[in-house]
């Protein structure tokens, strides 16, 4: 059987409309569907549900938060859990840093815990998170919508 890209992965799971109607809207769905290899951290429906709705309008009203967002979710390169454990912090697409760290067996990405991770795709990795990563960037931008 031939393995699905991150795109359809993400599609065949059921779990991440919303991110992938982010992914469309970004204009970022030809890059993870083709190019790579990539690890995207894939925040779950209820973790986006999560967020606030005037946050999530904020980065749907504006391209570049939407893609600023999207980047920091992605990394270039397959890392696999194992990977993720040794590391303290990992550089996004976006430039900016995500830290790891590890809580009772679980992997933590930010804030976030890996719910499912080492999904892997003909084109890389997911992990599935429980809450959306927002780059230091954007929180200091948006801090007054959060």
């Amino acid at each position: 059987m031939e393995m699905k890209n991150i795109i359809e992965t993400a599609e065949a799971d059921g779990r991440f409309t919303k991110l992938l109607g982010v992914i469309r809207e970004a204009g970022m769905e030809q890059t993870l569907a083709h190019e790579g290899p990539y690890t995207l951290f894939a925040p779950m429906d209820e973790a986006i549900t999560g967020v606030s709705e005037a946050v999530f309008n904020e980065i749907m009203a504006n391209r570049r938060n939407m893609t600023d967002i999207l980047s920091y979710h992605v990394i270039a390169g397959k890392f696999v859990s194992n990977d993720l454990r040794v590391a303290e912090s990992i550089k996004t697409l976006l430039g900016d840093h995500i830290d790891i760290s590890e809580a009772g067996g679980a992997i933590q990405v930010n804030t976030a815990t890996i719910v499912q991770p080492d999904i892997e795709c003909s084109n890389g990795y997911i992990h599935v998170i429980d809450a959306l990563l927002i780059p230091r960037a954007a929180e200091a931008r948006t801090a007054k919508w959060i």
